[in-house]
């Protein structure tokens, strides 16, 4: 009797196992996460985060067009701006830094990408908490969700094709789908972050938006002890009109991934975040690993979770290495 050889014959060149591989991550399931900040003139790197910029509006366009033309499926904006208040009042105003980019990307790219936006609060308010506060210093739901309605038609008549609220309020699928309805922006999706855990992971993510936050959220993002708490926040976000749900972290959250995916019935993201690209790029840069195979490494297994999307600020690095 012979040993049974045949797993190791279907690997036996790249050919092989490319002919055989059981999970493929392909440039239009990346979504390209960028920065846009208000009165740079040229972009600025980020310190933690190797390889990344908060852009100038002009150098935006530019980097847009590069990632369409590498074949990633939709951007994701964020704004960086100059001045805060206590109710993130630009994040509304049609002229704010990440409306006026969203235009400009609109008008640049038209339909060729999905051009996505965060509607959050807390890149615009003073206190840098995902909500407005109220008189004892806690985040006040409803009064964020009116907030929301606001931002989410902004966001929409600006041009965004899918809007992403991250803020973890109670029902604002909901409150940003009503909105949009009554704007007449029936069109426009909404990619809930549902599943929004309380990492120690965003601290990168945190100095490129140049965040006022003292203190911390676990109040209103998930405990990262707790799995069957998402699944209920993402049932909730479904039941209110999610046209796709998320989960992040990505990378030590693959078992949350999984689960989501196996009660979802619309498309499931998952964002690798700021300190799990920052862990990587050290140790490459320690030449501890080999930078090309844990990139792809890390993006199969998100893949290979149950993720049909994944955001990654290697999308247009990866995009080109997978074609």
């Amino acid at each position: 009797m012979f040993p049974d050889q045949r797993p190791r014959r279907l690997r036996t060149s790249p050919a092989m196992r490319r002919l055989v591989a059981e999970t493929t991550v392909r440039p239009s399931q990346l979504v390209l996460p960028m920065f846009v900040k208000e009165g740079a003139t040229e972009p600025v790197p980020v310190a933690t985060m190797p390889g990344v910029v908060q852009h100038s509006r002009e150098s935006l366009r530019k980097a847009a067009v590069e990632a369409v033309e590498a074949g990633v499926g939709g951007l994701m904006l964020f704004g960086v701006p100059q001045h805060k208040d206590a109710v993130g009042s630009g994040g509304c105003d049609p002229n704010g830094v990440l409306n006026l980019a969203l235009r400009d990307l609109r008008s640049e790219l038209g339909d060729e990408t999905v051009l996505m936006s965060d509607l959050c609060l807390d890149e615009f308010t003073d206190h840098g908490h995902c909500g407005v506060l109220d008189a004892s210093g806690r985040v006040d739901n409803d009064a964020t969700l009116e907030i929301y309605g606001r931002m989410a038609v902004a966001q929409a008549e600006a041009g965004a094709h899918l809007l992403g609220p991250s803020g973890m309020m109670d029902g604002q699928v909901a409150a940003v789908r009503a909105a949009l309805e009554e704007a007449g922006f029936t069109d426009t999706g909404i990619l809930a972050y549902s599943a929004k855990y309380s990492s120690a992971f965003y601290g990168p993510f945190r100095d490129a938006m140049e965040s006022s936050l003292q203190g911390d959220r676990r109040t209103y993002q998930q405990d990262p002890a707790n799995l069957r708490e998402a699944l209920r926040e993402v049932r909730l976000d479904l039941d209110e009109g999610a046209d796709m749900v998320m989960v992040k972290p990505a990378m030590l959250y693959l078992d949350v991934v999984h689960a989501v995916a196996e009660i979802a019935d619309v498309p499931v993201a998952a964002y690798q975040i700021s300190g799990e690209y920052a862990m990587i790029e050290a140790a490459a840069a320690g030449g501890w690993c080999d930078r090309r195979t844990a990139i792809l490494e890390s993006l199969s297994s998100i893949r290979r979770a149950g993720a049909d999307i994944v955001l990654t600020y290697w999308a247009v690095e990866a995009s080109a290495w997978l074609r």
